[in-house]
């Protein structure tokens, strides 16, 4: 039975026969804030650790504490120890959902994260990863990140095990079929094969077995995933991130990241894993995690991404120089942009900007009133320094419109005598599918306004984009390995014309794939 308790940990029933000790904690249902961010937002984090000796479940909550940006809705994680799996998941932060308590119940080899926001399936508990199913060979358990255009689809074929789902979300269809696959008679390796060829989207994936640990990627590997070592070869220790920056916070080696199509076998001993391509399709890595959604010390194409995005500014300050006494940037994500626009056009860097880094999902939110007359909750401006300055301020990207604006105000209301904004990517044309909430077409204020429009309706007294070019250029790999469709409506996927319309708001009808001209 399922209990709506938040401290009282419960035997809960799961689909077919769970794995003896499988247990979870049920809270009460949290609402989202209605006055939501004006930016991308990201799906999920993946952690696992497979190291016999270690204390797992502590490695694995570090990992997903430095994961935490990735998704701040839900947490979980499961635990093998012989035949047994114990899983805990929860809403909320990482730090709210473990404790050390919780931590020392959850001993074992192998575990699995998860952080999570969610894009398919509701902000509820029954929604948190990881998911953990039995088969004929012992438990599994699967933590997803990315999403599914073919969720309808894959839902229907398993439409025989619908009585025996727990959740809405699209990470469950796929535990499903890989349970279908072992049962049906197939090793691991061949039903993982087996059951993510049924999937069309974005997916990375850790999942978890009696016979170690696998890392999946899809073909365009569209969500990053990377895997490290803990101490020497010979102590077969492994583990798979999201972000290197999950590595670095337990001291794990990089060593590679998973490739785009590829299906990787951990196991313990000093073994060297598996590794075999399972599919093989042009590499599209988003290039939002590049610009917003990474953690700028995550090392990307051998390098952090601090110094692609100090770059992206430079290459904003050559595209759109103006005359200003200082550059500010947009905390946290906006700063390493701003410090590249300030070496390179000479105008002096400032930080106009306060963040309340403590700033989470909360329980309390402002009301309506108190939104009106103003209450800054995340970024507070300072006056000495922007007071009587001509103000230029270096963001990653606009989505909504809304909280730029508010920001705009909130500059002048502090004495800046102007005020011109810089994004460091193009205009966000198009939503995406492959597991950003961006919301639908009509939604993105540079889909539905020029760029004079936009303007006007920021406030400000010039705006500008970095062109998709000076974009790409300033990666470390070649144009073609990224994903633009949110610039350019170039999906890599293709996509039931029903999930296209479910966003392209815009778009004529049957003509989804003819893009405007985006706002330059």
């Amino acid at each position: 039975m399922r209990q709506d308790v938040r401290s009282q940990e419960v035997v809960c029933p799961v689909p077919t026969h769970p794995p003896h000790g499988f247990s979870m904690v049920e809270p009460p249902l949290v609402e989202i804030p209605a006055d939501r961010a004006d930016k991308p937002e990201e799906a999920c984090g993946v952690f696992a650790v497979l190291a016999p000796g270690q204390p797992v479940a502590n490695l694995t909550y570090f990992g997903l504490y430095a994961l935490q940006h990735r998704g701040q809705e839900s947490a979980g994680m499961a635990v093998f120890d012989g035949p047994r799996v114990r899983l805990h998941k929860d809403m909320g932060l990482v730090s709210q959902v473990f404790d050390q308590e919780v931590l020392e119940r959850m001993t074992g080899v192998l575990a699995i994260g998860h952080n999570r926001y969610s894009t398919t399936g509701s902000s509820k508990v029954c929604n948190a990863q990881p998911v953990v199913l039995m088969t004929r060979l012992g438990p599994l358990a699967l933590a997803h990140n990315g999403n599914l255009v073919n969720a309808a689809e894959l839902r229907l074929a398993l439409d025989h095990l619908s009585s025996e789902f727990t959740s809405t979300t699209d990470s469950e269809l796929i535990a499903f079929a890989l349970q279908q696959a072992v049962d049906g008679g197939l090793d691991w390796a061949a039903a993982i094969r087996q059951a993510v060829g049924r999937c069309r989207g974005a997916f990375s994936l850790v999942i978890g077995t009696p016979e170690g640990l696998f890392a999946v990627r899809d073909g365009h590997g569209i969500r990053p995933l990377v895997f490290g070592r803990l101490g020497e070869l010979e102590e077969g220790q492994w583990v798979a991130s999201s972000e290197s920056c999950g590595l670095d916070i337990i001291g794990a080696k990089y060593v590679d990241q998973v490739h785009p199509g590829e299906l990787i076998h951990f196991r313990s001993g000093g073994l060297e894993p598996i590794r075999q391509i399972w599919c093989e399709e042009p590499a599209k890595l988003c290039v939002f995690e590049m610009i917003y959604f990474a953690r700028p010390d995550s090392r990307f194409f051998d390098e952090s991404l601090y110094s692609y995005r100090v770059r992206i500014g430079e290459a904003l300050a050559r595209q759109k120089p103006v005359q200003a006494d200082i550059v500010i940037g947009v905390p946290d994500s906006g700063i390493p942009a701003a410090i590249g626009y300030s070496q390179f056009s000479g105008i002096p860097f400032a930080d106009g900007l306060i963040k309340n880094r403590y700033v989470g999902r909360t329980f309390i939110q402002p009301t309506q009133a108190m939104r009106e007359v103003g209450i800054r909750v995340k970024l507070n401006p300072l006056p000495d320094v922007l007071s009587g300055k001509r103000v230029v301020v270096i963001d990653d990207s606009i989505v909504r419109g809304t909280t730029s604006r508010k920001l705009v105000q909130a500059l002048r209301d502090a004495g800046a005598t102007e005020v011109h904004m810089r994004i460091s990517s193009p205009p966000v044309t198009h939503p995406c599918f492959y597991g950003i909430d961006t919301d639908t077409q009509d939604h993105l204020i540079a889909a539905r306004l020029n760029l004079d429009e936009i303007e006007a309706h920021l406030g400000v007294d010039s705006l500008a984009y970095l062109s998709k070019e000076g974009m790409l250029e300033s990666a470390h790999a070649p144009s073609s390995h990224f994903c633009t469709a949110c610039f350019d409506g170039q999906y890599p996927i293709d996509m039931d014309e029903e999930v296209r319309g479910s966003k392209l708001m815009l778009e004529p009808a049957g003509l989804a794939s003819v893009i405007p001209a985006p706002v330059s």
